[in-house]
């Protein structure tokens, strides 16, 4: 792990860096695309804003009330520091719940903004992975495989560049996808039913996933449903594609 960066005496730390850095390229990556997908590159740059200032907020929120022992006797600590301590499902889904309430507003069509906003959010998740993997917030369950790394004076599965990988799939499907003449909504669903299978079979590596009384991974759980939901949809979008960006307008 690697959780500061030595620049002469400043010393920075990696995963906040990581961040920045990944939310600069996302949102560079959701205008190109929006700009691809023949929708309004200005309105969908700040759509995809508001997004992350809600995902970031819920994503927050859901992690406190996740970990409220640890919270209930220091109600600072929900708002400082905020270097660590998130749920990026949580993320997601309020953040695509706001993006879906500015484009109903602005009239944007619905799965053509959300095939726009799928690639940024494969990028904002594997900046996420990088960050655990440097920050080290995140961390496998003990293994004896080759690629296992040490941590807290055991091998373990890296499990962040699992992830990272699971981004870097969907972001390939996606743009596969995009070269290809589909129906609004399968650049979307397609990709997020594959990121979601993906974590269901990696967030089974992850030793300090939050589970239930019953001892399920919350996350496997949220993606198994994000996985069934997209695969469900994509069953119910007409079959011939289409290249105007208001035929489905929310």
């Amino acid at each position: 792990m690697y959780p500061t960066l030595s620049i002469g005496p400043l010393a920075i730390p990696t995963a906040p860096l990581t961040i920045i850095i990944g939310l600069w390229l996302l949102l560079d990556v959701i205008e190109r695309a929006a700009r691809q997908r023949h929708l309004d590159s200005k309105l969908t740059y700040n759509l995809a804003v508001t997004a992350l200032a809600a995902g970031f907020i819920g994503a927050r929120l859901a992690f406190v009330a996740l970990h409220w022992s640890a919270y209930r006797e220091n109600l600072w600590g929900m708002v400082w520091p905020l270097t660590s301590g998130y749920e990026e499902w949580a993320g997601v889904v309020v953040g695509i719940f706001a993006a879906l309430l500015v484009a109903r507003r602005h009239q944007l069509p619905l799965w053509s903004t959300l095939d726009a906003l799928a690639p940024g959010l494969w990028v904002g998740f594997m900046a996420i992975s990088l960050a655990d993997f440097l920050g080290g917030p995140g961390y496998g369950k003990p293994t004896n495989v080759l690629w296992g790394i040490e941590l807290f004076s055991l091998r373990r599965h890296p499990v962040q560049v699992y992830e990272l990988l699971a981004g870097v799939v969907a972001l390939w499907l996606w743009r596969r996808l995009a070269r290809q003449n589909q129906p609004a909504g399968i650049l979307f669903l397609g990709s997020a039913a594959a990121y979601s299978a993906l974590r269901l079979f990696v967030d089974a590596y992850r030793d300090n996933a939050p589970v239930t009384g019953e001892g399920y991974h919350i996350t496997q759980l949220m993606a198994f449903a994000v996985m069934l939901g997209c695969l469900f949809f994509i069953t119910r979008l007409p079959q011939a594609p289409t290249d105007d960006p208001h035929a489905d307008s929310v």
